[in-house]
């Protein structure tokens, strides 16, 4: 009986403790996204953000995470999953704590920034384990499938507990709520998980390219943000966005000449799962998180619905995802990946047209309710297929880093489509903020997400393989993937 074995029956420690254990984090790490959303007007207000600052509250957070996700999964796979996701919950955790006492703006920037870290730590490291616990058929299939289910069910009590917390508590509780979650992951992390021999132990990680790569990506997100004060032809916007390319080219340049670990290894994306899930999930980042973004404002801002109402109507998305989730676990044992991502692609487009619809004088059952049950359930159906298609054929000691890129691929399509959207639509009001100017500069936004889906379904229809395999037929996980698995995952 191998060490590994002895030490599941020792422990109690399995699969299933570990699909516990990583859907925990994955609540966690979704409750945090929904809850602060919905607090940010609050934020606002209590802190004294301006309009366009504002958005740093999710910036700081998507940027760090994004940017240090390939990172966190080169470290998962080198010095062990499970002591990578130990790491990154004390750190999320005491983060948090530290930005539910921020007294000033910067002060919770800098918080939501260590909490990206921790999450750049215990995302990749999660969904790693994930992958090596699951490698095929249909165990893998549902374990995903929870996954998604979780990640969904993280954000319908986030949306809840977040309008709750501000209007009867105080927006800090959007921070606090995360410590006594942090440490009930860190508990059942630690008892439900098997330490495992990393599966990569070649050179040190490539820390310059994660500071190239971080540095460039902040700076482009702050040339667009700044647009609202410097204009796209500004030498000022110009210089910014030139010194973020020259340093998101010497991050490749460095991945390909580097003699420690590259984050990355550029062959990776000559998987076509890999190149097609992530591009797709780079949209589908940039959308959701911007129309979350756009929604809260419209509803408190356009509406004047208060913080627990607000929460409570987006409690209608929230269980669509949850839904949506459900149906690709089914649809999954039939359906190609690709089709699905399609189809859920093109249905949430459909739902964010609709939204784009709105009216200063509208109302939540005209004009939030059906957009919300039409684009929730197409996002539901996309989360486990592109998760699955995304580590579909990568070789174990690639895994971390396959699983960081996925994540990383979500996390800057956030920052970067909120910036970009969230600009568009300040220039769209012309900084009037009357309710009708308001709902035009939404509105645009909306459409705009609409549009970036649109395009997200592009790439999986011609990037992704037509056809694959049922969800139980066998497929290796090492080497070179073959065409099922590049498929069905």
């Amino acid at each position: 009986m191998s060490n590994q074995t002895e030490q599941r029956e020792s422990t109690g420690a399995g699969p299933g403790l570990t699909l516990a254990a990583v859907a925990v984090v994955q609540f966690m790490v979704s409750l945090d996204l929904s809850v602060v959303n919905v607090g940010l007007p609050e934020i606002a207000a209590g802190l004294g953000f301006s309009a366009v600052g504002l958005t740093w509250v999710i910036h700081a957070y998507a940027l760090t995470f994004g940017g240090l996700l390939l990172l966190g999964g080169k470290a998962a796979d080198r010095y062990g999953r499970k002591r990578v996701l130990l790491f990154g919950l004390g750190l999320f955790g005491l983060a948090s704590l530290i930005g539910g006492f921020a007294q000033g703006p910067g002060q919770l920037v800098v918080a939501r920034a260590a909490q990206g870290i921790g999450a750049a730590a215990l995302a990749p490291a999660a969904l790693a384990l994930l992958t090596s616990t699951f490698p095929t058929g249909k165990p893998r299939v549902r374990a995903f499938g929870v996954w998604s289910a979780m990640n969904a069910a993280g954000g319908a009590l986030g949306v809840l507990a977040g309008g709750l917390l501000t209007e009867y508590a105080s927006w800090r509780w959007v921070m606090f709520v995360n410590v006594p979650m942090a440490l009930v992951a860190l508990i059942l992390a630690w008892r439900g998980i098997v330490d495992e021999k990393p599966a990569a132990r070649g050179g040190r990680p490539d820390v310059l390219g994660a500071v190239l790569a971080t540095g460039g990506l902040g700076l482009l997100v702050f040339g667009v943000v700044r647009t609202d004060q410097y204009g796209w032809t500004s030498p000022v916007t110009l210089t910014t966005l030139a010194v973020a390319v020259a340093l998101l080219v010497a991050f490749v340049q460095v991945e390909r000449a580097t003699a420690r670990e590259p984050l990355v290894r550029i062959g990776l994306f000559a998987n076509r799962s890999v190149a097609g899930a992530n591009g797709y999930n780079l949209l589908v980042g940039a959308a959701m998180a911007s129309a979350f973004y756009f929604m809260s404002l419209y509803l408190q801002r356009v509406l004047g619905t208060g913080a627990a109402m607000t929460g409570l109507m987006f409690l209608p998305f929230a269980l669509g995802v949850v839904v949506g989730s459900v149906l690709a676990i089914k649809l999954g044992y039939r359906i190609a990946p690709r089709s699905l991502l399609v189809g859920g692609g093109l249905l949430t487009a459909a739902g964010f047209a609709w939204f784009g619809l709105i009216s200063a004088d509208g109302a939540f059952a005209s004009d939030v309710l059906g957009p919300s049950i039409v684009a929730s359930v197409g996002f539901g159906l996309c989360l486990g297929p592109v998760v699955s298609t995304a580590t579909a054929g990568v070789a174990p000691h690639e895994a971390g880093t396959a699983s960081g890129l996925l994540n990383s691929s979500r996390q800057i399509g956030a920052s970067l489509g909120l910036a970009a959207l969230g600009t568009a639509a300040e220039h769209r009001t012309g900084g009037n903020v009357s309710p009708a100017a308001l709902n035009d500069g939404y509105s645009l936004g909306l459409n705009l997400c609409a549009a970036l889906l649109v395009v997200a379904a592009l790439i999986a229809f011609t990037v992704l393989r037509r056809g694959g395999a049922p969800a139980d037929t066998p497929a290796t996980t090492t080497g070179t993937p073959s065409r099922a698995e590049t498929v069905s995952g």
